[in-house]
């Protein structure tokens, strides 16, 4: 039976890892992309560049792959669903439809009996400002934003007269828990019950944009087997195909907190590359492709350090230990808080 051609929507950086593990094990890849600039096609087989809502563009895609996978989870739901009719998308679209929106994916972590911050949703400046009980807290955009964007602090409660919504979004507000870290727990499901697991990653971030993340976490057993059952869990309830993060929080009571869900691999995750035997692209790979699930072994703890904007430049022409693996995503415009690479120290 010859391999798959896979179809991915999105070309920054994970669409290049993803190519590139694709790549390991002989599937060929073509990339659908709203930026002509897309670094993703310099990794992949073929490049097609058009808006997420182009028919024609759309359809010049599908003709090309077997199936499709995505990169980010902010793809029109229209589109994965018109593809889907055509050529099988995984995840299902249906998946991104709860986690697009952050109050239904709270909804839906609440509905899984597991800890998550206070929130509650909020319409407009006048609902706002009664909001006063979520102080200290954050407000979002329920759709879109990341790396910090759409989003507002609220230190105190005067914040709450200063912060103008735009008009026709909706948003939601979470009460900060008292903090203590940040762990991201990685799973690929391949089908029912059937799972490979990474160990929790440690999480370091600096103005709402991931700095570095290390193996092993330094958390408790009952936090390391909790976080990671709770992983399992929530991707066999989404009857989830493929790599899937569940970030979490856990507070000065090692008290556990589900905070987000990345239907799709994740940057915690870019350091499986060097020190696990299959990374999470590889295992998203095999996973939506329908290929043998192969026991995931960790071989080396390890660090990854994000480069951001213009630390790339340090690091291009740098010199490194064989223990040093260093990613350059090709991006051609360098910007503040935009991630340009990263490097990933194993301890050998």
């Amino acid at each position: 039976m010859s391999k798959p051609v896979l179809g991915i929507i999105g070309g920054g950086q994970l669409g290049s890892l993803l190519s590139s593990a694709a790549k390991k094990i002989n599937i060929k890849t073509v990339i659908f992309c709203d930026d002509k600039d897309a670094p993703a096609q310099n990794f992949s087989d073929d490049f097609v560049f058009g808006k997420y809502n182009d028919e024609e563009k759309i359809n010049e895609f599908i003709e090309k792959v077997d199936l499709v996978t995505f990169e980010f989870e902010n793809i029109p739901f229209n589109t994965l669903n018109k593809i889907n009719q055509v050529k099988k998308v995984l995840p299902k679209p249906g998946i991104n439809k709860i986690i697009q929106h952050r109050l239904y994916e709270k909804d839906f972590i609440n509905k899984c009996n597991f800890r998550t911050v206070l929130y509650d949703s909020v319409k407009n400046n006048t609902e706002l400002k009664t909001k006063k009980n979520f102080v200290p807290g954050i407000i979002k955009t329920c759709t879109f934003g990341y790396d910090g964007k759409g989003q507002y602090k609220i230190n105190s409660a005067k914040d709450l007269d200063k912060i103008n919504l735009g008009k026709g979004k909706e948003y939601i507000i979470e009460k900060f828990v008292n903090f203590k870290k940040e762990i991201s727990v990685i799973v690929t499901r391949f089908g029912i019950q059937k799972y490979e697991i990474y160990e929790p990653i440690e999480n370091v971030h600096e103005d709402q944009i991931l700095k570095n993340s290390k193996i092993p976490a330094e958390i408790s057993n009952e936090i390391l087997n909790k976080s990671k059952n709770w992983a399992k869990i929530i991707s066999e309830t989404l009857d989830y195909v493929g790599t899937l993060c569940v970030e979490f929080f856990i507070d000065k009571k090692d008290n556990l907190y589900v905070n987000e869900i990345a239907p799709r691999v994740h940057n915690s995750g870019h350091l499986t590359i060097n020190s696990y035997n299959i990374s999470q692209f590889e295992n998203h790979i095999r996973a939506v492709c329908g290929l043998e699930k192969k026991e995931t072994k960790k071989l080396f703890n390890a660090k990854m350090i994000n480069l951001i904007g213009n630390d790339i430049l340090l690091y291009r022409n740098k010199k490194f230990l064989s223990n040093e693996f260093f990613f350059d995503y090709l991006k051609k415009e360098i910007k503040p808080k935009r991630k340009m690479g990263h490097l990933t120290i194993v301890e050998k």
